[in-house]
């Protein structure tokens, strides 16, 4: 036991093996990635200006957007700036308490997302099925606590997974992953890791089960109510509210459900790279633009935007 504490203390960086070992993958790589990344940042740096100069998408479904692009530009913060730099780099070396930082923040600011889609479930639910009373009931104090508490568990969730793996004895450095990531780091362990499996386990079936939960629930009052509409276009404009809320979730939801239900395979560790890039690099890019393209209202608040900038010249 005092050995595997001498060697613990002895880690003082991880070394990244990254996504590519030849430089030519490299360099394609990188372009790929820092257009979206870009992408990524002007999109919802946009979408958080956007909603803040234009009175009428001050309402609690934009409220829950800009949660929503803060938390995509954090995510892809943690992340992707140093997986950019490190594919120019001999060493991909990360400091130990830097990899620790890193972990912490990405599994926040990824749990916290799968809790803010399940509150923005409700809200689509309450503006479709109880649309008279809905500024009633998606107050202020309750818009902020549902963002609140999906910021709150979202960050629990981190501490717990993170205090949990940092705590074990590592044997040693290499980290087969482009990032700091829960069961890269668990592989480096010296000690049995079944407790800490089983609790990666529970939290990731807390944090996918529940949004998901009411988000089914939402969507399968916001069908029944939907039907019961009797002109088509008063169908096609309930559905409209909730089209791109929608996209995002299965977008999110399915792929988490397909890795962790499907059948697993040898090259697991290659499917968690996959998994960890779509939610760290695609879908905080493809969030504005689904929010944006498919929202009459974005648009409409863009386009007065541009017009103001005109006009200024």
């Amino acid at each position: 036991m005092n050995q595997e504490n001498i060697t613990q203390m002895w880690v003082r960086e991880f070394i990244l093996l990254g996504l590519a070992s030849d430089r030519g993958a490299e360099v394609s790589l990188f372009v790929l990635f820092l257009t979206m990344y870009l992408v990524t940042v002007v999109g919802n740096v946009l979408i958080l200006l956007l909603i803040r100069l234009d009175s009428r998408l001050h309402t609690p479904m934009y409220f829950f957007l800009t949660v929503l692009s803060f938390v995509d530009l954090c995510y892809a913060n943690s992340i992707v700036p140093q997986m950019l730099a490190h594919f120019f780099s001999a060493r991909k070396s990360i400091p130990f308490h830097s990899c620790v930082l890193q972990l912490c923040v990405s599994l926040a600011m990824g749990s916290s997302e799968f809790f803010l889609l399940g509150a923005m479930a409700y809200d689509r639910y309450v503006a479709v099925c109880h649309p008279l009373h809905y500024t009633v009931i998606m107050h202020g104090g309750l818009c902020l606590g549902l963002a609140a508490g999906s910021l709150v568990a979202g960050v629990m969730n981190s501490l717990m997974e993170t205090i949990i793996t940092f705590r074990l004895p590592l044997c040693h450095n290499i980290i087969n992953h482009f990032a700091c990531e829960t069961l890269a780091v668990l592989r480096l362990a010296c000690a049995d890791i079944s407790l800490n499996m089983v609790m990666v386990a529970i939290s990731g079936f807390l944090v996918i089960m529940l949004p998901c939960s009411l988000v089914l629930f939402s969507y399968g009052h916001i069908v029944a109510a939907i039907l019961r509409i009797r002109s088509a276009q008063g169908r096609s404009k309930a559905f409209g509210t909730c089209a791109s809320h929608l996209t995002v979730v299965c977008m999110c939801f399915g792929a988490t459900i397909f890795t962790y239900l499907g059948p697993r395979s040898a090259s697991s560790v290659e499917e968690e790279k996959t998994v960890a890039l779509f939610y760290a690099v695609v879908a905080p890019m493809l969030n504005p633009l689904i929010y944006s393209l498919r929202n009459k209202d974005v648009m409409a608040a863009l386009q007065k935007l541009l017009e103001k900038f005109r006009d200024k010249r």
